[in-house]
């Protein structure tokens, strides 16, 4: 029954099939990436057009236009105008706290729709912004959309999806993220053509768009069967469970989960005993430091100063903003690798592969930069040809990162988790994505500023440290069902020394380290 991107790869234990009703609804899900994905490209593009500037943010309006001799590393350099893109992710780190909690209580459907509610209230400001104040608001009321739908959509997708399937369809997730930042490239470019000013009310408005469709989305969708049976309703779970697998013997998955659940029950506080219990440490460790090294491949600096940073080095606006496309263009070809190879080919060889090319190609850029601007941050306009080298290095680095760290960023962590904690393990996925979202695009300018084409050097460092810890302690998770996750770790040289036997009973919380 299945076809194309959806070939099932070989090895399985439940019985079942890939029916059209887990597509539509694994597709109609994923597209909760799209609120995160068009903000990220929204955000540096209105923060290069000059009328944007001249109403909320005059001094970079004056650095950047009327004064042509500034230094081209701190022509941008203001904390007023990196709040203005990081406040939604400081807001978003507190709502997935929130967010966890309503989603184990009431599923993920419901935290999905008031994802896209908070989403959609923030786009409404933001297009309707005369001031400073009413701008932030806006960005913090879209963070706490990003918040919840980040929370609740990989989580449910991991669930959901047949368990030999479960890397593409999470990996769909990432792909409305690369769509979302496409198309906010796309709107900025055409809306810093109208006359009159007021093309950034548009792109910033245009957010209600992907806020409406996972709105939409959401009231369709059912609830997932782990959420249903940890609510309770195991009967309702199980008649769902026959009808995404497409077979009425669903006995052997329905009992694990039944089972998964129970044990979750026996977990009075998830969030202790994810800090402090020694079998949860794995997915700790691993929750904490793959959202955190993934933001500090640098790839944010790309994505949401995009236009900023091609005119930094010597672009115009309207070419800055095209550039921006076309590297939110690589972004969305190259997940498509991911998309076919992660339940094929693996985490692992993705991630070892991708983070080997990103520090590579991260290291072109900073010795391209350095070698013309130097460390004065001043020179003549790039040659044409030199300034297609930068683009076609940083898309090179935007590819690898597309078909790496930027889905599995967000698969791993959803998937290795117990039932138990799974909802707490996410919170701190999310919290610690944002978290270091909110910190690079909080410091970025102030860091070009003062460490100059260095910036470049440095994230390329944390990308070759990134991909030694993939070599050392991530294992493969490919046709492992997901409530029989702890088999990987049982079998790694290093987290076997924290987990205890499959069948062990669930520990009280005093049994730390």
């Amino acid at each position: 029954m299945a076809g194309g991107i959806f070939t099932a790869p070989e090895g399985g234990d439940y019985p079942g099939e890939l029916t059209f009703y887990v597509k539509i609804t694994c597709v109609m899900a994923a597209m909760g990436g799209l609120i995160f994905g068009y903000d990220i490209g929204i955000s540096g593009g209105v923060t290069s057009m000059a009328p944007f500037l001249q109403r909320f943010f005059m001094s970079v309006y004056r650095k950047e236009a009327l004064n042509t001799s500034t230094n081209q590393y701190c022509k941008f350099d203001s904390q007023l105008l990196t709040l203005f893109t990081s406040s939604l992710y400081v807001a978003a780190l507190f709502a997935s706290v929130v967010a966890s909690h309503v989603s184990k209580k009431h599923g993920r459907k419901l935290t999905m729709f008031l994802g896209g509610l908070f989403f959609l209230i923030g786009a409404v400001l933001n297009a309707a912004a005369v001031h400073i104040t009413m701008l932030i608001l806006g960005r913090i009321l879209l963070g706490v959309g990003v918040g919840f739908a980040n929370q609740s959509v990989p989580i449910y997708l991991s669930e959901i999806a047949p368990y030999k399937y479960r890397g593409r369809f999470n990996v769909l997730f990432q792909l409305a993220i690369t769509v979302g930042i496409l198309l906010a490239n796309f709107v900025n470019f055409f809306t810093n053509k109208i006359s009159g000013g007021w093309g950034w009310r548009v792109s910033l408005g245009g957010a209600a768009v992907p806020a409406l469709v996972i709105l939409f989305s959401s009231v369709f969708l059912s609830d997932s069967p782990s959420s249903l049976i940890d609510r309770g309703k195991a009967e309702e779970a199980e008649q769902l469970l026959k009808k995404i697998r497409g077979v009425d013997n669903v006995k052997a998955e329905f009992d694990d989960l039944v089972e998964a659940s129970k044990a979750s029950k026996k977990v009075e506080n998830p969030w202790k005993n994810l800090l402090r219990v020694r079998k949860y440490r794995p997915q700790l460790i691993l929750s904490t430091l793959i959202p955190s090294f993934q933001q500090l491949t640098g790839i944010n600096v790309v994505m949401f100063y995009a236009p900023v940073l091609f005119q930094t080095i010597g672009f115009k606006s309207n070419a800055s903003l095209m550039s921006a496309v076309i590297t939110g263009a690589v972004n969305v070809c190259a997940t498509f690798i991911s998309v076919y190879g992660t339940d094929t080919k693996g985490r692992r060889p993705l991630l070892l592969w991708g983070g080997i090319l990103m520090c590579v190609f991260q290291a072109a850029v900073a010795l391209l930069i350095g070698l013309k601007f130097g460390t004065t941050g001043v020179t003549t306009a790039l040659p044409q040809w030199y300034a297609a080298l930068v683009v076609l290095c940083i898309c090179a680095f935007t590819a690898a990162f597309a078909f790496s760290w930027g889905p599995l960023g967000w698969l791993v962590p959803s998937e290795i988790s117990p039932l138990e904690v799974r909802s707490a393990a996410q919170c701190v996925t999310v919290s610690m994505n944002m978290f270091f979202t909110f910190g690079v695009a909080q410091i970025f300018l102030k860091m070009l500023c003062w460490m100059k084409f260095g910036l470049f050097i440095f994230f390329a460092a944390f990308v070759f440290i990134m991909t030694l810890f993939v070599y050392f302690f991530v294992p493969e998770t490919k046709n492992i069902p997901i409530e029989e996750m702890s088999r990987v770790w049982r079998e790694h040289w290093y987290w076997n020394n924290y987990v205890e036997d499959s069948k062990s009973q669930v520990k009280p919380v005093t049994e730390i380290v």
